[in-house]
């Protein structure tokens, strides 16, 4: 009967412990919620509730694993187990808990300077994710390898893998240049500001914004929801157009192609009033002016500007549709017109520089005095 009862009462001890402790540090953590709306912190630590609870089901069931004298035949494989459940569950609570640090640290830096440089912020928040990253990779490595280390296969070949470790280091670096070329690339974009989450670039004729940043790849997403992704490393070595760089503002241009004819003055006084009907348009600038000519039409281009990428972008759609239609609204002649008359030929050597009637204009009939009024057939 002991032997029946002694494994119930470890086991169930330890199940009901752990829940019981679970259960009161996250109502505590809810109440410290609840009473200090200014920080996220208790809230966030809330998330790592789940590690907390097996590390310490784990840590209890391998420090009373010994009194339960249960499946003794399968003792050390049992210890085996249980220590690789509290090394795993350990490192996923320091993930959680580093994150939660991490990010009520950026949320503070953030509502107190969003509206003063959002600029900085997207840079913080960059940052914040590269760290996140790193912190997460480098606490796997370490919980991979403690994990390892509690095999004696592992123990006994500790010596030579490290003899090794030299060579093992040349050609691993060989085999992934490219890998780590991209992981210097991904701390370079983060600390050296080239590029933020939330700014607006132009990446091989894509227009979109930057989504994701990470050690190795960089997602862009498009203005048709698509999303590019491309090694961090062709931000380092190819340039690009990066729109949120400085100040947001920025300068759209709007061509047209009119006749000879168009009025110009009062295309500049049109687009005065398309822009004070535009919300987008941050009244900053605007102008209108005659840029080049051809045979045929005139190119006239307008100046605008806008408080952002996303702003310029309506303001240049709304001003050339306003301004199409109104042409041909108003003045239907400024339209661009295909010339289908014959050209005049020059006059033939020898004919004092006249060329008779006839042939002055091919395309017209030429009329016979046969006393009819009406051409010869």
């Amino acid at each position: 009967m002991e032997n029946l009862l002694r494994p119930l009462i470890v086991v169930g001890g330890s199940v009901v412990l752990t829940l019981v402790i679970g259960w009161a540090t996250d109502f505590l953590l809810r109440k410290a919620d609840e009473r200090h709306h200014e920080t996220p912190l208790w809230g966030l630590l809330r998330r790592g509730r789940i590690p907390y609870m097996l590390v310490l089901l784990a840590a209890l069931l391998r420090g009373s694993y010994d009194e339960a004298q249960l499946l003794e035949a399968r003792r050390e494989g049992m210890g085996q187990t249980l220590t690789l459940v509290l090394i795993g569950s350990t490192a996923w609570l320091v993930i959680r808990i580093a994150a939660a640090i991490v990010e009520t640290s950026y949320s503070r830096y953030a509502h107190s300077r969003v509206h003063r440089d959002p600029a900085r912020v997207r840079r913080v928040r960059t940052q914040v994710t590269l760290i996140m990253r790193v912190v997460s990779a480098v606490v796997g490595v370490v919980a991979a390898a403690s994990m390892l280390l509690t095999f004696p296969a592992f123990k006994a070949a500790g010596a030579s893998l490290l003899a090794s470790a030299g060579i093992l280091g040349i050609v691993a670096g060989v085999a992934a240049q490219s890998t780590l070329s991209n992981m210097f690339a991904g701390f370079q974009i983060a600390f050296g500001d080239m590029v933020r989450i939330g700014d607006t670039v132009v990446v091989d004729g894509e227009w979109g914004t930057v989504e994701e940043i990470t050690l190795t790849f960089l997602t862009v997403h498009t203005w048709d929801e698509r999303r590019i992704t491309m090694p961090v490393s062709y931000f380092t070595s190819k340039p690009f157009e990066n729109w949120s760089r400085g100040t947001p503002q920025m300068t759209g241009i709007v061509f047209w192609h009119v006749d000879h004819s168009a009025p110009v003055e009062a295309m500049r006084e049109k687009l005065r009033d398309i822009l004070r009907e535009c919300p987008a348009w941050d009244g900053r600038a605007y102008n209108l002016s005659v840029t080049d000519t051809t045979p045929n039409t005139m190119q006239v281009r307008a100046l605008v500007t806008a408080k952002d990428a996303d702003d310029i972008w309506t303001v240049r759609v709304t001003i050339r549709e306003e301004m199409i239609s109104w042409l041909t609204r108003e003045h239907p002649y400024a339209l661009p017109r295909v010339n289908t008359a014959d050209a005049v030929l020059p006059p033939s050597p020898g004919s004092n520089g006249h060329r008779p009637s006839s042939e002055a204009v091919p395309a017209q009939r030429r009329y016979h005095g046969n006393g009819s009024g009406r051409p010869e057939r």
